[in-house]
């Protein structure tokens, strides 16, 4: 018996393992992030009057306006992410606030950690981590433990795969 196919068998067994975990990692992702807008938004909504003026203060146009926007996209985006809910939408928006993060309030920080200047690197520039998150979503999918993918099934023939199914829902 050579090495190869004693290997085979466990090989086999590890990656059948590691399929049936594959849920694992978009369900702690979307519970992660979704918790950490969630919490931000809630705190935006409580401090309304600050936001707006921490808003004002970044040169954003129709501070209030935006404010409004974002902290309603923050808190509601991040109970629709914990759940699995229209999640490629959601995620889509709030890399959208991220990328604004970076652009006014984190900008400085960014720049920095792009040059290489001080101690800290991009993974210190929350912003940026969750924009890459958030952008996983965007391309992989909710996975198989969301709300998206139980009404996906629903709605259609006997919860069998069909053309329709968007990239990144299929079964685990």
């Amino acid at each position: 018996m050579t090495l190869t196919s004693r290997l085979r068998s466990p090989i086999q067994f590890v990656l059948k393992v590691l399929g049936a975990l594959a849920f694992l990692a978009p369900l702690a992702t979307r519970l992660v992030i979704g918790q950490a807008f969630f919490l931000t938004g809630r705190g935006k909504l409580e401090n309304f009057p600050r936001t707006v003026e921490f808003f004002s203060s970044l040169g954003i146009p129709m501070p209030q306006l935006n404010a409004a926007f974002v902290s309603r996209l923050e808190f509601y985006g991040g109970i629709l992410l914990i759940v699995g809910l229209a999640t490629r939408l959601v995620a889509a928006g709030l890399a959208s606030t991220m990328v604004v993060a970076l652009l006014t309030a984190d900008k400085q920080t960014f720049l920095d950690a792009l040059r290489g200047a001080g101690d800290s690197g991009l993974t210190d520039v929350t912003p940026f981590v969750y924009l890459l998150f958030l952008g996983w979503l965007v391309l992989a999918g909710p996975g198989a433990a969301s709300l998206d993918r139980l009404l996906f099934r629903r709605f259609t023939r006997d919860g069998e795969p069909s053309e329709a199914m968007p990239p990144g829902a299929e079964a685990a």
